[in-house]
């Protein structure tokens, strides 16, 4: 029996460590728990702050409604970054954004305001290098190009002809040779 009782006793240490490790782990949870909970009171709170700031207000007339507004920004980053929402006059129905941007696709200015159905007309450009290569007019995006001549003017003859000058050639040299 003297040798159960060391057992015992080694087991009776055991289990007050274990249940005090239990309560560590316990405590961390719930202290853990409780930072959780703060934290999402917190972002709820702040959430329902921002939601405030941005309910709309009585509006100036029935069916009114705001545009970004942008005069010849450099871009549309900056026209964005510091454009002013306005409420738009009674006679507009649209939000317009003009681009205009140089040959090589780049942006020369944005410029974005209220516009009435008048203001917002459609602009066909096409633009040909050659000569009386203006006879159709553009209507839509297919047809409102930009062509460049692919042959340059020389008294070369071009490369498709040299192309079937030659397999002739070679056609016919076969012809003859067999």
């Amino acid at each position: 029996m003297k040798t159960d009782s060391p057992k015992k006793n080694r087991f009776h240490l055991l289990v007050p460590t274990l249940n005090l490790c239990f309560a560590a782990t316990m405590m961390a949870a719930n202290h853990f728990a409780a930072e959780i909970a703060q934290f999402l009171a917190g972002t709820i709170l702040f959430a329902l702050s921002d939601l405030i700031y941005f309910h709309v207000s009585t509006t100036p007339f029935p069916k009114s409604f705001k545009c970004f507004t942008c005069d010849q920004a450099h871009d549309n980053y900056n026209c964005n970054r510091w454009a002013e929402d306005t409420w738009c006059p009674q006679n507009t129905q649209f939000c317009m954004t003009v681009h205009h941007f140089t040959s090589h696709g780049k942006t020369k200015s944005v410029t974005k305001r209220c516009a009435a159905r008048e203001d917002c007309y459609m602009e066909c450009v096409s633009c040909c290098e050659g000569m009386i290569c203006n006879i159709e007019v553009p209507t839509n995006y297919t047809n409102a190009v930009f062509a460049k001549r692919q042959t340059v003017y020389s008294s070369a003859p071009p490369q498709r002809t040299r192309a079937l000058l030659t397999i002739a050639s070679l056609g016919l040299s076969r012809l003859f040779a067999g």
